[in-house]
């Protein structure tokens, strides 16, 4: 039986029907929402039916999810389209709601007076634009008075309401998720699925994960136990999968059994070659026996290169390395900063003609500052296949000036900076490290000594920057080597300063043009044979293109861990390769023939939700 009630001139069966909605589906009844959101502004308070107590008592539970979009009164509440009266704005970088209006939607009470409104844990001054949060000061801000209305910062309010708040890439729309008044927050659900519960030693395992969290809030962090991509050994496995959200509550541990048993379907190596990333390590204990291929110089249209290793830590200013180039010329620099104070690494050029002459850069990739020497090859050579369109430097007759200017080095952090150029006529290039206090001039040039080489790296101007090699490839597994200074000879040159022959071991700042033919359905890999190695390489393989990274993560070190580069798919590849600084030479790249097992058909499992 219920109880006739009226209000604000609707019907009492009109009021039965919409809180028999609102009670069956939580939503409130299109039509009514003005209404029932003034009465929430207002503060008045309503009896009458048991239907309508019941309304009332869900209203106060479970959780609202707000989307809102700054400068727009379209909002949406739970699914549910709506329309605000005063829009979400950017005030000096932060987003605010009218405090009111914000607060009824998300079902939360404002109490406190007019001038001194409390929301949760915050008391807002409207008078001075201010805010505590349990007795807290916040940073000026975030409040506002603007059109009339007692607006918010977004991060205010959701701190108030120990509220979720996400938002989409452009940070314009935002999703604030809040509890209602009285209610509490319960933990997130961790749930996954596999694709199957019964695998082949060997084949991989797809996971699907779906965790969520009752009251709305991010998942913020995963834990796994006992997850594999792939089990090799026939047994019975259990898997558990937990869940922490953005509350700090922490889910049970969801767990799930798979059975791994009968026919081997691939071995940790035939699994590696056919599903890991380019810049993975898997294990190959056979690697070193695999035979070597010859690989045939070809002509290339090669250049000079210019190398600034020694001193390799310099403990005063002073002039590095000098030459004179024509045209084409690739400029490697690898040094520590050893004086006491910060200063720069300088690549001056010296215009030599008796007219302008122009020098452009046609590829640069640098590493500075850094205090971890593996990590400046790998930047410059990532940064140096990323490089594209040229800068170009135009010096008057005798006019110096810099081609290239480190970052401030401060004591015991380097450089590494690799540098393709062509000039226009005949230039002097002066590598030089300067105190951070003195002008790269001609005349700092001049006045700073020559400083001699150590004992344990080279300089010097070596004529071939360029190696051009191709290679055929028939029975595999078989490797490339490269760096050993026998089957790939080391390049050899001259020091300019002191007219000593130098040997360039490692050719370090030589690109290798490998052309690898016969490629098609092979995968190709890097063994570091000399120790840690840490590079990159870039391949072209029909219309693909891209720089990798070896490895992806941490150094290459052991022989029998190789790093994959690549799964050809044309017959001819493309790769070039230069040594990193600060890794050790010589490394192999290995083939292998990676076809599809088999028993797939030659379909691979490679879903990846």
């Amino acid at each position: 039986m219920q109880t006739a009630v009226s209000f604000a001139g609707h019907t009492p069966q009109v009021i039965s029907t919409a809180l028999s909605s609102f009670t069956a589906g939580f939503k409130i009844e299109r039509k009514l929402r003005p209404w029932l959101l003034g009465l929430s502004l207002l503060g008045a308070g309503v009896t009458g039916t048991a239907s309508f107590a019941a309304a009332a008592s869900v209203a106060n539970i479970g959780s609202v999810q707000l989307t809102v979009t700054v400068d727009q009164t379209a909002a949406n509440v739970n699914g549910e389209a709506t329309t605000l009266s005063a829009a979400p704005r950017n005030v000096g970088g932060r987003i605010m709601l009218p405090l009111r209006e914000t607060a009824a939607l998300l079902g939360q009470p404002v109490g406190g007076s007019a001038t001194q409104p409390q929301l949760g844990r915050a008391v807002i001054d409207a008078q001075r634009s201010a805010a505590t949060v349990d007795g807290a000061p916040q940073q000026p801000g975030n409040v506002a008075t603007i059109g009339g209305n007692l607006y918010i910062s977004v991060r205010l309010l959701a701190d108030a309401l120990n509220a979720n708040l996400s938002s989409d890439p452009t940070g314009r729309t935002l999703t604030i998720t809040a509890l209602r008044d009285g209610g509490n927050p319960l933990a997130p659900q961790a749930r996954f699925a596999t694709d199957k519960t019964t695998y082949a030693p060997g084949e991989r395992v797809i996971y699907t994960e779906y965790p969520f969290d009752p009251d709305g809030a991010e998942i913020t962090a995963r834990r796994w136990t006992g997850k594999q991509e792939v089990f090799f050994q026939p047994g019975t496995y259990t898997i558990g999968y937990q869940v922490t959200n953005a509350r700090n509550l922490q889910s049970t541990m969801f767990t799930r059994t798979i059975q791994v048993t009968g026919t081997p379907m691939d071995t940790p190596l035939t699994y590696a070659l056919k599903y890991s990333d380019p810049g993975d390590s898997f294990s190959d204990p056979l690697v070193l026996t695999y035979p070597a291929v010859l690989a045939q110089p070809s002509y290339s249209n090669s250049f000079p290169l210019l190398f600034s290793d020694s001193p390799e830590a310099p403990t005063q200013s002073g002039v590095l390395y000098q030459d004179t180039v024509y045209g084409r010329a690739r400029l490697l620099a690898y040094h520590m900063n050893g004086l006491k104070r910060s200063a720069r690494l300088y690549v001056m050029a010296r215009n030599l003609e008796s007219r302008p002459v122009e020098v452009q850069t046609d590829r640069l990739g640098e590493t500075a500052p850094t205090r971890i020497e593996s990590q400046l090859g790998q930047v410059t050579l990532l940064e140096y296949f990323a490089s594209n369109g040229a800068r170009t430097l135009t010096l008057a007759p005798g006019q110096t000036a810099a081609a290239y200017a480190s970052p401030t080095l401060s004591p015991g952090s380097g450089v590494n900076v690799m540098q393709d150029i062509n000039t226009t006529g005949r230039v002097e290039l002066t590598f030089v490290m300067l105190e951070d206090t003195m002008p790269p001039t001609q005349l700092a040039i001049q006045q700073s000594p020559y400083l001699p080489p150590d004992s344990r790296h080279q300089r010097g101007t070596f004529p071939n920057a360029v190696r051009s090699l191709r290679v055929t490839l028939g029975v595999l597994p078989a490797r490339i080597v490269i760096g050993d200074g026998q089957v790939d000879p080391v390049i050899t040159g001259v020091d300019r300063l002191t007219g000593q022959p130098q040997r360039l071991v490692g050719n370090y700042g030589v690109l290798y043009d490998l052309q690898v033919n016969g490629a098609a359905g092979t995968a190709v890999a890097l063994s570091p044979r000399g120790g840690l190695y840490r590079g990159a390489m870039n391949i072209e393989d029909g219309p693909l293109k891209q720089a990798i990274k070896l490895p992806k993560s941490g150094n290459a070190i052991s022989p029998n861990q190789p790093v994959l580069l690549w799964r050809s798919l044309s017959d001819q590849l493309n790769i070039d390769f230069i040594p990193a600084s600060g890794s050790n030479l010589p490394v192999s790249l290995v083939f292998y023939r990676a076809h599809p097992n088999p028993g797939y058909g030659g379909v691979l499992k490679t879903y990846q939700p």
